[in-house]
């Protein structure tokens, strides 16, 4: 009975959070040619919030699991962004969606999570403050509000390929401040520079002939350029050959081949800069 009550709250937080499903076009406000400067704030551990955190929730019969902490999440995607339609609506953590606050939406983090989202395209990279739950819409991993999509600069676009990080305290930036990626000291290695290549890797296997049948897997389904690149294993222990597709030159390509890659079966690429 537990998890039914569980249930049952996430659903109806859900039903009231900035990003759940409406008729109502959503975008910029009226007067958006006049610049709002983003909310700011100070970045710092937080308790969970009282509502957002359920064990699981269901979102149009898909489940969705809450992690029980973000120490170490680190992922690269798509971000999308929502603004005037969610205005001042309540989020899955119970406050009001500011549309000119930095902020953003997120499936699975908890409620609240500092993050560091850098946009893979132009190297410009903002904290902000995950308060809410999606985005529930194809393969996007982040939904930024308005103010935090027009720092990033990715307002006209609608979407951008993104590196979200879990903060660890001690380095964060102010919220709302764009930060130059080269002095932020996050754990492991930094961002890619907005030239740097970026590829969908869709497999690592420590057999070489794994690894060139999966290629060859992907090439006779159309899906090219793919190759098969040497590396390591994180505690260098392990040579890999990691199966690759690309270079992934924009949001079109990275969702087509995605498209592709789901209906050979393979769900976990994800998208990687050269090593």
């Amino acid at each position: 009975m537990l998890a039914v009550r569980k249930f049952a709250v996430a659903a109806i937080v859900l039903s009231l959070g900035a990003c759940s499903f409406s008729a109502q076009q959503d975008g910029p406000p009226p007067s958006s040619g006049s610049v709002i400067p983003p909310s700011r704030g100070e970045p710092g551990p937080e308790p969970r919030s009282k509502y957002g955190n359920p064990e699981f929730y269901e979102v149009a019969g898909q489940r969705y699991h809450v992690m029980k902490s973000s120490t170490g999440y680190r992922e690269r995607g798509v971000a999308s962004w929502y603004g005037s339609k969610f205005h001042g609506k309540r989020t899955s953590s119970g406050e009001p969606y500011d549309m000119y606050a930095v902020s953003a939406a997120h499936k699975s983090l908890p409620l609240p999570t500092w993050v560091r989202v850098t946009h893979l395209g132009n190297g410009r990279s903002l904290v902000l403050r995950v308060n809410d739950r999606g985005p529930f819409v194809d393969d996007r991993i982040i939904d930024l509000s308005y103010a935090a999509a027009r720092e990033l600069d990715m307002i006209g676009t609608g979407t951008a390929l993104v590196e979200v990080e879990a903060l660890a305290f001690g380095q964060p930036k102010t919220q709302g401040q764009i930060v130059d990626t080269s002095e932020v000291q996050g754990g492991g290695t930094s961002a890619p520079a907005p030239s740097e290549p970026l590829f969908l890797q869709t497999g690592a296997f420590s057999d070489a002939n794994n690894a060139n049948r999966q290629r060859q897997r992907l090439i006779d389904a159309g899906i090219a350029p793919a190759f098969v690149d040497l590396g390591a294993s994180a505690d260098d222990s392990v040579t890999l050959y990691r199966v690759r597709i690309g270079p992934i030159d924009s949001v079109a390509d990275f969702d087509a081949l995605q498209s592709q890659l789901r209906a050979l079966g393979i769900d976990s690429a994800r998208l990687v800069s050269v090593e």
